[in-house]
C-alpha cells in the first residue's frame, strides 16, 4: 500500500497555484540559470574570455533541470548552489568552465529571492486590490443601512453597515500602501563576492571598478531590475525581508480584524459570510451555518503575524558580513508567509463578494436599544415644551434603569417609551415619542463618510489599477 508522506496544507488546501509557481523548485532554479546566463553575457560584452556559442548553450538549456542529477551531485558536494552548477554544465558541456565565474552562492540565491518577492509582493498586491473592489460595492450599497455600533462589544451609537466596511477599507488602503512600499524598496544584491567587496571581480576585471559597475548594471537589467544595493556583506541585508513579511503582517492584521467582525454578526444573524447550498455547517448539528471561511481567514492570518517573528530575529541576529542560520529559517519563513497571506486574500475576496446582510434582524437591534439612545433628543424636546432639563434626566435615569432591568432580569422588551409616555413629567405623547425613534436621525455623517471615503480615496486607487489581471482570483 502506497503511504502518503507530509504535505504542506498551504499548497494542498489554501494557496493559488500562481503563488505556490512563484515559490516552486521550477521557479527558483530556472531564475538562477538565468542569472548565471546574464552573468556570463555581460562578462563576455566586458570583454571577459566568454564565447557567445557558450552563451547560447546556457540559454538553450535555462528550463532543461534534471533534478534527480542534481540530487546526485548534492549528496556528493553536500551544497545546493554547487550540485546545480555541476547539473547545468552536465547539459551545457561546453560552456561548463564559465557558469558561476567570480560569483559566490548568493549571487544566485539572493539574487533570485530578490526576484521571487518582487513577483510575489505583486501578485499579493492584485489581491488586496480586488478585495478592495468588491468591498467597495458593498460599502456603496449599504452605506445608508443603519445598523448598531458598538464600543467594547456594548451597543453604542448607530452607525451604517456601509460605514462598517469603509473601516475595513480604510486598513486595507494602509496595507497596500506598505506593499507599494516594499516593492519600491527592493533591490538586487548584484554580483558581491563572499563579504560584499566585490574583490574577485576587481581581479577578473584586472581592477577595473568601472566594468565591475557596469557588469552589475546590465546583470539587474536583464533580470528587469533598477537599483542594486549600495553595499552588502555577502547577503542581502535580512532587514529587507523583515520589511516584506511586516507588509504581510499588516495585511493579515487587517484580514483579521475583519473576518473577527464578521463572525461576532454571523453570531448576531444580522450579517453572514456566503453558505453554499450544498455546504455542512456542521458534522453533528445539521442546522448550523458556521462561518468556516471567516475562520479560516483568523487561522491562517495568526500563522502569518507569527512568521513575520522569524523575519524580525533573523535580520536581528545576522553576525557581520554573513552566517547561514538564516538559510533555513528563510526557505520555510518567506514562501510560508506568502502562501498563507495568499490564501488569506483569496479568502477576503470570497467573502466581500457574496456577504448576506439581514436587514430585518438589524432593524430589530436597533430598535431593541434605540429608545436608550433617543433619551438625550427626549430630553431637549421635553424642554423646548417647558419641562425642567434636570427634573427630566433624573426622571430618564430612573425610566431607563428600569427598562434595561425588565430587558435583562425578566427577558422582556424595553418599555421605555411607554414609561415616559406615561409620566406626566414629559410635556410628550406617544406620537411625538414615536417621531423620535426614526434610526436614520442617529446615523450622524456615516453614509456622507462612506460616500466621501469612497469617491475621494478608494475610487482613485481603483481607477489606477483598472488595467490589472484579476484572473488568478478564485471565487
Amino acid at each position: 500500500m502506497n503511504k502518503q508522506t507530509y504535505e504542506s496544507p498551504l499548497n494542498s488546501r489554501y494557496a493559488s497555484k500562481e503563488m505556490q509557481y512563484i515559490f516552486s523548485p521550477d521557479r527558483k532554479f530556472t531564475t538562477w540559470r538565468k542569472l548565471w546566463v546574464a552573468l556570463a553575457e555581460s562578462e563576455m560584452d566586458l570583454g571577459l574570455p566568454v564565447t557567445q556559442a557558450q552563451v547560447d548553450e546556457l540559454k538553450a538549456h535555462v528550463e532543461d533541470i534534471d533534478y534527480e542529477n542534481a540530487a546526485r551531485h548534492e549528496a556528493r558536494v553536500r551544497h545546493d548552489v554547487m550540485a546545480h552548477v555541476h547539473a547545468y554544465g552536465d547539459v551545457c558541456p561546453n560552456a561548463r568552465g564559465i557558469i558561476h565565474l567570480g560569483a559566490t552562492s548568493c549571487y544566485v540565491t539572493d539574487n533570485a529571492d530578490i526576484l521571487m518577492l518582487r513577483d510575489a509582493l505583486t501578485l499579493i498586491r492584485q489581491k488586496l486590490v480586488e478585495v478592495l473592489r468588491r468591498l467597495r460595492k458593498f460599502a456603496w450599497e449599504y452605506k445608508d443601512l443603519p445598523c448598531l455600533g458598538y464600543t467594547h462589544l456594548q451597543p453604542a451609537q448607530l452607525t451604517t453597515v456601509g460605514k462598517r466596511a469603509t473601516l475595513w477599507m480604510q486598513d486595507l488602503v494602509m496595507d497596500l500602501d506598505e506593499v507599494n512600499f516594499a516593492l519600491s524598496s527592493l533591490k538586487l544584491l548584484g554580483n558581491r563576492g563572499a563579504t560584499g567587496t566585490q574583490v574577485s571581480f576587481m581581479e577578473l576585471f584586472e581592477g577595473d571598478g568601472a566594468k565591475v559597475d557596469e557588469l552589475e548594471r546590465r546583470i539587474a537589467e536583464k533580470m528587469g531590475m533598477e537599483k542594486v544595493f549600495d553595499v552588502s556583506g555577502q547577503t542581502y541585508p535580512r532587514k529587507l525581508d523583515s520589511r516584506v513579511l511586516g507588509a504581510l503582517s499588516g495585511i493579515a492584521q487587517s484580514a483579521y480584524k475583519f473576518a473577527q467582525d464578521l463572525r461576532l454578526l454571523q453570531s448576531f444573524r444580522e450579517v453572514e459570510e456566503p453558505f453554499e447550498k450544498n455546504q455542512i455547517g456542521s458534522s453533528a448539528m445539521a442546522y448550523k451555518r458556521n462561518p468556516m471561511r471567516s475562520e479560516r481567514i483568523c487561522a491562517l492570518s495568526r500563522h502569518v503575524m507569527a512568521v513575520y517573528q522569524d523575519a524580525a530575529m533573523t535580520a536581528a541576529t545576522q553576525w557581520f558580513e554573513r552566517t547561514l542560520d538564516d538559510s533555513a529559517n528563510r526557505r520555510l519563513s518567506l514562501p510560508e508567509a506568502f502562501l498563507a497571506t495568499d490564501a488569506v486574500l483569496e479568502l477576503y475576496a470570497n467573502i466581500a463578494d457574496g456577504m448576506v446582510v439581514y436587514p430585518k434582524m438589524i432593524e430589530k437591534r436597533v430598535m431593541e436599544n434605540l429608545p436608550f439612545m433617543a433619551t438625550e433628543d427626549i430630553i431637549m424636546e421635553s424642554v423646548k415644551h417647558g419641562a425642567d432639563r434636570q427634573e427630566i434626566h433624573e426622571r430618564v435615569r430612573v425610566h431607563s434603569q428600569a427598562a434595561a432591568n425588565r430587558m435583562k432580569a425578566e427577558g422582556l422588551e424595553s418599555d421605555l417609551m411607554e414609561r415616559i409616555a406615561a409620566d406626566p413629567a414629559f410635556p410628550l405623547d406617544q406620537t411625538h415619542l414615536t417621531a423620535l425613534l426614526a434610526p436614520e436621525k442617529y446615523t450622524g455623517r456615516a453614509a456622507e463618510q462612506t460616500e466621501r471615503f469612497i469617491t475621494h480615496t478608494v475610487d482613485p486607487i481603483l481607477a489606477g489599477y483598472e488595467a490589472m489581471d484579476m484572473g488568478s482570483i478564485k471565487v
